[in-house]
């Protein structure tokens, strides 16, 4: 798989600063106005790009009252069927060219997850520059193999994933021609609890698929996040909401825009702590090393006097002899006159 991908032109690759993406989801609550502001506040948050979710309720699933369609996984959303989940949680069609408009006017790169083989034809005819495969579906081939076919990135998600999923897909993406996969470590619990996030699972991932890893990260707050880039993640989602107490059926594991900002803010931090292995000092540590241990007189001497562990100690600052030769000199006459803090020297060691 590719390790340099582009998106819209933004290059993520190992070397490059993590891909920040605002996963709007059904926190638009069927108003448009809301999903512009949602935006607008991803991008004030230091967000890179949204993503929405694209499809119909009948093109996910099917209208239908029977057990296999009704949700008791033990989800926010038990109780109800999927396709009714689904009737309150889709982006219209209608909205999405305007809303992509609206992303690009911010300087947003906006992109979208299709959930069956028409949503693909509608975002190709939009022109949208990646897919984003939600972790249920990539069990679809069909779908896999259309999106695939785009030659766009694809970013998938393996919440629900065994290995030999994963392996699948990537093997349907190769099959396809594109080796622009981005695989995202994800956890399909809302809210995710942080003992099942095992984040260890992010470098492994990158490097048993070969290929660029990341996290879709639906815990509470930004540490697991942060903590993802400090493991080498290099594309961090989260779901965005304007407030959580305005409900929506995403709400309960959404950002607020502060805590967005806050997020970021902090992972553009990290990444400048990660720096580079090196052991070389910085000219601010080699001023600080001038306050590191050596030798001292550490009481007044008259020549003649033998070092002893009384008058020959190793503390700050660094002026003196290094500590290394403290045993060297213990018992040996000093060769002047000294005063209690005279760094040691050579020059005062007499060898008979």
């Amino acid at each position: 798989m590719d390790k340099e991908i582009y998106i819209g032109g933004r290059l993520i690759s190992e070397d490059s600063p993590a891909f920040i993406v605002a996963e709007m989801s059904a926190n638009h609550m069927m108003d448009f106005d809301r999903a512009v502001a949602i935006m607008r506040a991803a991008k004030e948050a230091g967000a890179d790009a949204i993503k929405i979710q694209t499809y119909t309720p009948d093109g996910i699933t099917l209208d239908s009252e029977d057990p296999c369609f009704q949700i008791t996984q033990g989800t926010l959303w038990d109780g109800i069927t999927l396709h009714k989940l689904y009737e309150s949680a889709y982006t219209p069609r209608e909205w999405q060219p305007e809303l992509k408009k609206t992303a690009e006017g911010m300087g947003l790169l906006f992109f979208s997850a299709p959930f069956d083989l028409d949503s693909v034809d509608f975002l190709e005819d939009m022109g949208i520059p990646a897919y984003k495969v939600g972790s249920p579906e990539i069990t679809d081939i069909p779908l896999l193999k259309k999106i695939a076919q785009t030659g766009k990135p694809v970013i998938i998600s393996t919440g629900i994933a065994y290995m030999s999923d994963i392996e699948l897909a990537l093997r349907t993406c190769r099959e396809a021609g594109n080796e622009q996969v981005i695989l995202l470590k994800c956890t399909s619990a809302y809210p995710t609890p942080y003992e099942e996030i095992n984040l260890k699972t992010i470098p492994a991932m990158g490097e048993s698929f070969g290929c660029i890893a990341g996290i879709s990260d639906h815990t509470m707050g930004s540490a697991v996040a942060g903590a993802a880039v400090a493991l080498g993640a290099k594309v961090v989602e989260k779901h965005l909401t304007l407030r959580r107490a305005d409900g929506g059926v995403d709400a309960a594991f959404s950002m607020e825009p502060e805590e967005f900002r806050e997020m970021t803010d902090n992972i553009r931090k990290i990444e400048k702590a990660l720096g580079k292995i090196t052991y070389d000092l910085t000219p601010k540590q080699k001023k600080a090393r001038e306050l590191s241990r050596s030798l001292f007189v550490a009481k007044d001497m008259k020549a003649g006097e033998r070092f002893t562990a009384e008058n020959l100690r190793s503390v700050r600052p660094g002026c003196g002899l290094h500590t290394m030769y403290y045993q060297e000199i213990l018992g040996k006459r000093i060769s002047r006159d000294a005063k209690l803090g005279t760094p040691m020297s050579w020059e005062l060691v007499q060898f008979d």
